[in-house]
């Protein structure tokens, strides 16, 4: 599940940057952030997420 920074997290999860590859947490409901390792928007995929098998 790609996300980008600014959007609404619609469950709480680790988003890792697609550039650097820093996992970055965010909880339900917050926006989320740009990476705070190098600055991108651009996350591919969220781990630690309840009933999400990639961890």
């Amino acid at each position: 599940m790609a996300a980008r920074a600014g959007e609404t997290a619609r469950e709480a999860g680790d988003f890792r940057c697609q550039k650097c590859h820093k996992q970055t947490h965010v909880t339900k409901g917050h926006n989320i952030p740009k990476c705070p390792n190098c600055g991108s928007d651009s996350y591919d995929t969220r781990y630690h997420e309840p009933g999400n098998k990639s961890s």
